[in-house]
């Protein structure tokens, strides 16, 4: 059963967050000099590489229950290869805010699988009226300038990709929050190297090897590697295990914030009052879907 959140999983989340919603940024940038599948495939393995360091000086060692293996294979393909590959091929058609903003759908997905299929990880009236103020948020986030049309054919088909990853995602929350009882440094690890033997193959088969590319792409990939995928990998699992997939959740809430921010601070946009509105009311809805009082009763049973 889910526990009560602590103060270090709020750092966790918001941690978690902010590395999320800069990753956009990143994978618009390093498909300046890679392809689509190398995207996913050159981040898997750097934050893979980086995470077995990490689990080589801890003295961490790999499960051998082919039980978790499965889990692991299963989290490897639905929360890093398949919405890895999904998000940077759409966002060649999209515009990043675009592919930060439809994380949003995550907590969706995750609130109905969860409601069956995680035990004590029920709806709640709290849980369902946060979740609606924060959809409410994300709406007055979606606005005129944020979802530019980027004038792509594919842009409607890229757009599906991104939810798709959503998808992917919220699956594989699920997914990390059924596994049996295993460090979470060693699952992370096994689940990302799960996903480069996929994905490394799939790249080489169909793009063929890379050429070395300019600095800056060939930075924007250290840095997706290192941190959106190896650094949150590991906050992403620890979350999951002591707070439960619900919690993670809300994450992507402010993903799209920190998406939006982030463009402010590097890019120059403009930061309108509709913006602000949005952040006001996602934070409305955070607190709302904590509400001890609220959360005394089931919202469906």
């Amino acid at each position: 059963m889910p526990s009560n959140p602590t103060l270090s999983n709020w750092v966790s989340l918001i941690t978690l967050g902010l590395i999320w919603g800069a990753s956009f940024l990143g994978i618009a940038v390093a498909l300046e000099g890679f392809a689509p599948l190398w995207v996913a495939a050159g981040r898997i393995v750097i934050g893979a590489l980086t995470l077995t360091g990490v689990a080589v000086m801890m003295g961490i060692k790999l499960p051998m229950r082919a039980g978790i293996w499965g889990f692991a294979a299963a989290m490897g393909v639905f929360s890093t290869a398949l919405p890895f590959f999904l998000l940077s091929w759409s966002q060649q058609h999209v515009t990043s805010g675009f592919a930060g903003i439809s994380m949003a759908a995550i907590p969706l997905f995750v609130l109905g699988f969860a409601h069956f299929l995680v035990p004590g990880d029920r709806l709640t009236n709290a849980k369902a009226g946060g979740f609606m103020l924060g959809l409410l948020g994300v709406g007055v986030l979606i606005g005129p300038g944020v979802l530019a049309m980027t004038g792509s054919e594919l842009e409607t088909l890229a757009r599906l990709g991104c939810l798709a990853a959503s998808l992917s995602y919220a699956i594989g929350s699920i997914v990390t929050r059924r596994c049996p009882e295993v460090h979470p440094m060693a699952f992370g690890v096994l689940a990302l190297w799960m996903a480069s033997v996929l994905m490394v193959p799939a790249a080489l088969w169909h793009e063929g090897v890379p050429a070395l590319p300019a600095a800056r792409p060939l930075l924007a990939l250290l840095f997706l590697g290192l941190l959106p995928t190896g650094l949150a990998t590991l906050l992403k699992i620890s979350i999951i295990r002591s707070a439960g997939p619900g919690f993670l959740a809300q994450v992507n809430y402010h993903v799209p914030v920190w998406s939006v921010l982030l463009g402010v601070m590097i890019l120059s946009e403009d930061l309108s009052p509709r913006i602000l509105l949005a952040l006001g009311i996602i934070i409305s809805g955070l607190l709302v879907s904590r509400s001890k009082v609220l959360q005394r009763k089931p919202a469906m049973e």
